[in-house]
């Protein structure tokens, strides 16, 4: 048997992120950040005078990433690129949105579905993103899409940032959410939208730590993963 997976999919600033990484530690499973990974092929064809318009060139770097995860003790995360760490480049909002275009192009998409499947080890994977549950993972015994309201997203954002001491306009934010939304679910390859078997968790109002354990109750009452 396949090792079990646990799809966690959603819009930008949804807390998916955050999320898969709790519930990933609490147990004992291997994690996939797909964002990061078109936030890497972002970053690698810029580096490499690559056009983000130039479809067949960016999926040709898609290809080539030579990327290395890791998480520190302290549950900080460490993503390096040919040797680089380049985490604080990946997590920025301009890499965000060079990330949102790169993965509405089809051929960087397929040059990425067998690097993410990959991932895919005992005693399980959490895989967050955007289309884990109904394209890269659709056999997945349990799909969460976990969403909250714009308003809410561009409020943690704006928070996450201010703690980061970057300073950066909360309007700003809402309009970059509202464009990736968009641009996200009218892409025409994986476009953003929950799975037909996907459990939808509205996470506006809620605690991380609640959130956490209401994905971690339906994961023990899954019976392909308790």
């Amino acid at each position: 048997m396949p090792a079990p997976v646990l799809t966690i999919d959603g819009p930008s600033g949804s807390g998916k992120g955050t999320i898969a990484r709790r519930v990933a530690s609490a147990l004992g499973w291997q994690l996939l950040d797909s964002g990061a990974l078109y936030r890497l092929v972002a970053v690698a064809a810029g580096r490499r005078g690559v056009d983000l318009d130039e479809e067949d060139a960016v999926a040709k770097v898609a290809a080539d990433l030579e990327v290395w995860f890791a998480s520190a003790a302290d549950g900080s995360e460490r993503i390096e690129l040919d040797g680089e760490d380049v985490t604080a480049l990946v997590r920025s909002e301009e890499c965000g949105a060079k990330a949102s275009i790169v993965a509405a192009l089809p051929a960087v998409r397929e040059a990425l579905l067998e690097r993410q499947r990959a991932f895919r080890r005992p005693p399980g994977l959490v895989a967050d993103g955007r289309d884990m549950g109904t394209r890269v993972f659709p056999d997945a015994g349990l799909k969460v899409f976990l969403t909250a309201s714009a308003e809410e997203r561009a409020r943690r954002r704006h928070k996450q940032l201010k703690d980061k001491g970057i300073d950066v306009s909360l309007a700003a934010l809402s309009r970059d959410i509202g464009d990736r939304d968009r641009r996200d679910s009218e892409r025409s390859v994986a476009p953003l939208k929950p799975a037909d078997d996907a459990r939808v968790l509205d996470s506006s109002g809620l605690s991380i730590e609640a959130v956490t354990q209401i994905v971690l109750d339906w994961v023990r009452n899954t019976p392909q993963h308790g």
